[in-house]
């Protein structure tokens, strides 16, 4: 295997830890452990972790190592709130530009997360939800915007996991996507983009939901 390919191997494994909670936020991630485990020298290691915090999935502190990023409340506000608005952008373009194979893809999205909400199985919709997002990135027709969000829905995906924890979270979540499909369909960009915004930003109530999932996992770990 190449030193490049083994690169994108390791990233993307790492990149998959992070988002499916094996390692929360503020975890340490020690390069000669992770060497063990993906049987390579530290050289790939580094590189992969340095792609990772050029994502934000990971931060590095001097002398210290390397750890996965955790925010403060502050720093958490700010980039939901700027998800929102990102999100928002992707809804109301793909309300105009949704081609009918893609609209078909994303209610086919929104089926496989009615299902696993129905199920109350939470690391299941946690993925589709992922899916689900993904298939209105694309259907934007716009690739720095499709990126921009996807890179912040990576960085954001620990908490919104934590989020779906929280008492009938992941059905109020299904509801939402449902107005905002319902808005993509008929073509409304502006109720699209107002749902979007309405299903992604955190605050009030929702905000503190987060914050008491987040000392639950906490104390769980």
């Amino acid at each position: 295997m190449s030193t490049v390919s083994n690169v994108v191997r390791i990233r993307e494994a790492l990149e998959n830890a992070i988002v499916d909670g094996r390692y929360a936020p503020g975890a340490r991630l020690d390069p000669e452990a992770l060497a063990r485990e993906f049987d390579c020298s530290r050289t790939p290691i580094r590189e992969a972790l340095q792609q990772l915090e050029a994502s934000g999935l990971v931060r590095v502190a001097a002398k210290r190592g390397t750890f996965v990023s955790e925010w403060s409340v502050e720093e958490l506000a700010e980039r939901f709130e700027v998800m929102a608005e990102l999100e928002a952008m992707c809804a109301r373009l793909a309300a105009r530009r949704i081609t009918d194979p893609e609209m078909a893809e994303l209610e086919a999205a929104h089926e496989d997360c009615q299902r696993l909400a129905e199920a109350g199985d939470i690391d299941a919709y946690y993925a589709a939800n992922s899916g689900f997002h993904a298939c209105i990135y694309r259907a934007t027709h716009n690739a720095f915007l499709a990126g921009e969000a996807s890179r912040l829905h990576a960085a954001l995906q620990p908490y919104r996991r934590m989020q779906l924890q929280v008492r009938n979270r992941m059905a109020r979540s299904f509801a939402e996507h449902e107005a905002v499909v319902a808005a993509i369909r008929a073509g409304d960009d502006l109720a699209a983009a107002e749902a979007m915004r309405g299903h992604v930003v955190i605050q009030g109530d929702r905000f503190h939901d987060l914050l008491a999932a987040m000392r639950k996992d906490v104390r769980r770990d």
